[in-house]
């Protein structure tokens, strides 16, 4: 989900920036997608490299290279493009569900609003004219050329917004290392908590309301909201409301929907008159 307003980058590692910086032909015709990474406080460039495809499988190794070098930090912002978000429950992706449990947190900007990671776009013009104009004749060249420009850019080149400092002078890696026990979400005693299913489901009242795919075998909490509705997280992230009228999960509630009044005993009557199937979650 993005939040409003994003954590602020006062320090180093306290906001981590990812995206692609879009991909373009090298000169032998391959196709050439690098993904960036940067601290948002020092401007520091973590990582600039080129991956096959940009999914879970290939980029998962360059955040591990990167957590091993660095350490981890608080909160990892991205947009809502795969594999950083999903269309999912709580727009959870295998990739941010794995920075969750790594105890990181995850945030998004609002779709189609790239200035919202101002910073990290500037630095992608910045990389597209000093590297890619015209671009490399291979793979391996370009790749090479993001490398020196990554050397280049923290250590030699002054940045205006950082008082004519360079990025390596303000950087420090984090404390918080890597690897690390993948943490658990927690729930407190008003939450009933459920262990997603091998389909994506969880048993509610009776019923069974399908989740997510990518939740499989974790814990999710419901708990009731002050205006009588019933919220499903998973530890911070908000995945949604259950609809008891049509018993499926959906972004947000309904002021229209009946109430139940106990999530381990809901009232016997549905909508209509009709009771629900079983009366136990």
């Amino acid at each position: 989900m993005y939040e409003h307003p994003l954590s602020p980058a006062d320090g180093p590692n306290a906001v981590w920036t990812v995206d692609f910086k879009g991909w373009f032909y090298t000169g032998d015709g391959s196709r050439c997608e690098p993904l960036t990474l940067s601290d948002g406080f020092s401007r520091y460039l973590l990582r600039c490299q080129i991956v096959t495809r940009a999914d879970d499988k290939h980029v998962r190794p360059v955040f591990e290279a990167a957590f091993r070098e660095f350490g981890l930090p608080q909160v990892i912002c991205s947009d809502n493009g795969s594999p950083f978000a999903a269309t999912s429950a709580g727009g959870l992706s295998a990739l941010s569900l794995w920075w969750n449990k790594l105890g990181i947190k995850v945030e998004r900007i609002e779709p189609a609003k790239p200035q919202q990671n101002g910073r990290h776009e500037r630095m992608h013009r910045t990389l597209k004219h000093d590297t890619a104009k015209p671009p490399a004749a291979t793979l391996a060249e370009q790749q090479v050329r993001f490398d020196e420009f990554r050397r280049l850019f923290n250590t030699e080149r002054p940045h205006e917004a950082l008082d004519m400092q360079y990025p390596a002078s303000l950087y420090r890696p984090s404390p918080r290392r890597y690897p690390c026990a993948l943490r658990e979400p927690t729930y407190g005693e008003a939450c009933v908590v459920r262990r997603v299913r091998s389909n994506g489901e969880i048993k509610w009242a009776g019923e069974l309301i399908f989740v997510s795919q990518v939740l499989v075998g974790e814990l999710v909490g419901i708990e009731r909201t002050d205006d009588g509705n019933w919220r499903v997280s998973y530890g911070a992230t908000e995945l949604g409301f259950i609809n008891p009228v049509k018993r499926r999960l959906e972004r947000s509630a309904s002021p229209g929907w009946p109430k139940l009044a106990s999530c381990s005993r809901p009232s016997r009557t549905g909508p209509g008159g009709r009771a629900p199937r079983g009366a136990r979650p």
